[in-house]
This record gives structure tokens, C-alpha cells and sequence, in this order.
């Protein structure tokens, strides 16, 4: 299919599991391709890079080879400040390795047609996955989303009709996972691994933060 998304693999893991080679091979609207056609003009191309092999400074070597390449990372495990490294090397978003093979195909579709990569069909990955990769337990990942759309500590126990010192110790385990306790690298990290704040139509917020300052640019 010549309109097809060119997807570039960097690092694939042995331990990946033959299930997304042959998700992404049938499926119509991406094609595979070796290192030589990074640069070629024409689609759109979109590099899965699969960290810790492939470090921040790897991807700002290849940011500069090819600035039009749309930079997809795949982790297993990273907190805040090193996906704040990857972001200013160039990565343009982030996925779990841990993630369905079909999620992680409508997530590359999304980047190289600049579509939010919480709609459509690259739905973000559920919280129990985020969460997984962060090493949260599912309950640290609802408070993340809470906290993400501006939610304050009494706010989140009232939704969650927990104590205010239950939702404390979340955040306490979420600093201590994450490796950083400010808010706003919290609201980073929400956004860059697809984990959603919570909805209007979830529940209410007290204060909004806005998200718009926290997104990860489209290069």
C-alpha cells in the first residue's frame, strides 16, 4: 500500500513475543522498513525504539538525522525526570512494551497522522497497563489521573470516599516511583504514557490545570 505509514524498528526484543510482528505486518495502513528508507521522502515514518537499549542520546542522534521522523519509545519501566530526558532528545510520545500488540499499531497511527493519542482508534493504554509499566498498583494510577486533572488531595478522598492520609500516602508512593513529588512532572508523566485524567462526565474537578503547557510537541 504505497500511502502506507513506513514504520522503522530500532531494538526490537527477543522477548517481545512473535504477536506484534504479526499484528503490525497485517495491518494495511503500516509498512515496515529497514534504517535505509528513514529518510526517504513520501509517508509519513515513524521510529519504535525500545528503551533502556536505546538511550536519550540515541534518540537525539537520530532526531537530527531525521527531523521529520515522528519518535515512538517503548518502555518497560521510567519515571518522570528520564522521560523528561527522552522528551528533550526528541521523543515525540511514549508507549508501554507491556501494551497489546493492536494498541500499541493505533498508537503509531495516531502519531503519524497527528491525532491525540487518547482517541480514536489509539485509545490509550488502560490504566492497569500504565500502571504496570510505572510499577503502580491500579489505585496509584486512578489517584495519578485525579491528580493530573487538578484534583486536590481532599477532592480525590471525597471521589474516592478514602481518608485524606490514604490519599497522602498515594502521592507519597507516587513520589517515591516516580522520582519526583512535583505536580506538574506528575501531570507530564500522566499524559506521556496515555494515562488520562479523569473526565468531566467522571466527576467535577475543584481547579483545572492546563494540560495544553504539558504536552509533548509533534516535531
Amino acid at each position: 500500500m504505497s500511502d502506507a505509514v513506513r514504520v522503522l524498528i530500532i531494538n526490537e526484543p527477543s522477548d517481545l513475543g512473535a504477536a506484534f510482528r504479526a499484528t503490525l505486518e497485517h495491518t494495511p495502513a503500516l509498512r515496515t522498513v529497514g534504517a535505509a528508507e528513514l529518510e526517504d521522502s513520501g509517508t509519513t515514518c515513524v521510529v519504535l525504539a525500545f528503551a533502556p537499549e536505546y538511550d536519550p542520546a540515541a534518540v537525539a542522534a537520530l532526531r537530527e538525522r531525521a527531523p521529520e521522523a515522528r519518535i515512538l519509545v517503548a518502555f518497560q519501566a521510567a519515571g518522570a525526570a528520564e522521560i523528561g530526558r527522552f522528551v528533550e532528545a526528541g521523543a515525540d510520545a511514549f508507549v508501554a512494551r507491556c501494551a497489546p500488540p493492536r494498541d500499541i499499531c493505533a498508537t503509531i497511527l495516531a502519531l503519524a497522522q497527528d491525532r491525540p493519542l487518547h482517541e480514536g482508534e489509539a485509545e490509550a493504554p488502560a490504566p492497569e497497563v500504565a500502571a504496570e509499566s510505572l510499577g503502580l498498583t491500579p489505585r496509584e494510577a486512578e489517584v495519578l489521573r485525579f491528580l493530573s486533572a487538578g484534583f486536590s488531595n481532599k477532592e480525590v478522598a471525597r471521589r474516592l470516599t478514602v481518608s485524606v492520609r490514604t490519599v497522602e500516602t498515594h502521592r507519597l508512593n507516587l513520589r517515591r516511583k516516580t522520582k519526583t513529588g512535583r505536580l506538574k512532572d506528575l501531570v507530564q508523566l500522566a499524559r506521556q504514557i496515555g494515562l488520562a485524567p479523569v473526565l468531566d462526565g467522571e466527576a467535577r474537578p475543584l481547579r483545572r490545570i492546563n494540560h495544553e503547557t504539558h504536552r509533548v510537541a509533534s516535531h
